[in-house]
């Protein structure tokens, strides 16, 4: 609960990141690294290697948050614990820059808001209209609603530091190795797999605390989530899409390269108002997990 309302008011601050960087671009140097001088050889090979990569990534992560927790005791010391934790939870970065794409929107910048759009999805952007970047806007908050809080907070809950880092490395990995290109469909194909089972569970959490914020969306969420490409992303997307009562999900591209999406949800595309909607949903949401919370702490 204290790792959930501090990370909201103060988030990761911009001097410590110049500073000392974050642990996701710590963990994403030691994924470079593997990645440089392990992705190599035969397919066989390279898959071998993506295994022991992810195993590497995972005890690095596991056994840190297991040597903070064993140096904390019961007394002040615990606030160390709680602030490490805050840095692999992104309620309040993942609202500011969907934010930054909602002002630009609801003033009409459309070059703005399509530079916005592009630091938080990876589809291309140059060419976006209104209603094309509040759907993409829309997914990615939807999604790293999952993601950035629920996952976290749910492995936090489960398994203390360790897995709360562990399920943010597997996650980082799955973001840097975890596509289906020729390059990374073997070494990447473990990171890949263990992403889609840490999220297995907080996917359809989120997604229900969404429809729960936005008083609805459960039908569509069960109809429309197996639709998504990933096991996973379609739960909260579907669940959002719900709500909204719009369309979000069809046709992108990538580097140049178009994507044919499934529809998720009904009725038109979204456009600036309901992003900021959307919004609204979304920090309903996070008040939502924070009663949830608090209510399991105060039982236990």
């Amino acid at each position: 609960m204290a790792a959930l309302m501090i990370e909201a008011v103060i988030g990761y601050p911009a001097w410590l990141f110049a500073a000392i960087g974050h642990p996701v671009t710590w963990t994403g140097g030691l994924i470079a690294g593997l990645d440089a001088n392990w992705n190599i050889g035969s397919s066989v090979r390279r898959r071998a290697m993506g295994i022991a990569a992810v195993s590497v990534i995972v005890a690095a992560s596991g056994g840190f948050g297991w040597a903070i927790t064993a140096a904390v005791g019961d007394g002040w010391s615990v606030i160390l614990l709680v602030l490490v934790a805050t840095t692999a939870l992104a309620q309040r970065s993942l609202h500011d820059h969907v934010a930054a794409v909602a002002r630009p929107l609801a003033a009409a910048d459309l070059p703005a808001a399509r530079v916005a759009v592009s630091t938080i999805v990876g589809r291309d952007t140059q060419a976006l209209n209104e209603n094309d970047v509040s759907v993409a806007a829309i997914e990615g908050l939807a999604e790293s609603f999952c993601d950035g809080v629920i996952a976290p907070a749910f492995w936090f809950f489960i398994a203390g530091l360790p897995g709360l880092l562990v399920c943010k490395a597997i996650n980082t990995a799955d973001s840097m190795i975890g596509h289906r290109d020729t390059r990374y469909r073997d070494f990447g194909w473990a990171a890949a797999r263990a992403d889609d089972l840490v999220m297995l569970v907080p996917a359809r959490l989120s997604g229900m605390l969404l429809a729960a914020a936005g008083r609805g969306g459960l039908a569509v969420m069960w109809r429309d989530a197996g639709k998504h490409a990933s096991p996973n992303g379609g739960w909260p997307e579907a669940a959002m899409a719900g709500v909204l009562r719009r369309r979000l999900g069809g046709p992108v591209s990538y580097e140049g390269e178009p994507s044919d999406r499934a529809w998720l949800g009904d009725g038109p595309a979204p456009d600036a108002a309901d992003l900021a909607k959307a919004l609204v949903i979304y920090r309903h949401a996070c008040l939502l997990l924070w009663v949830i919370v608090g209510g399991i702490a105060w039982l236990w």
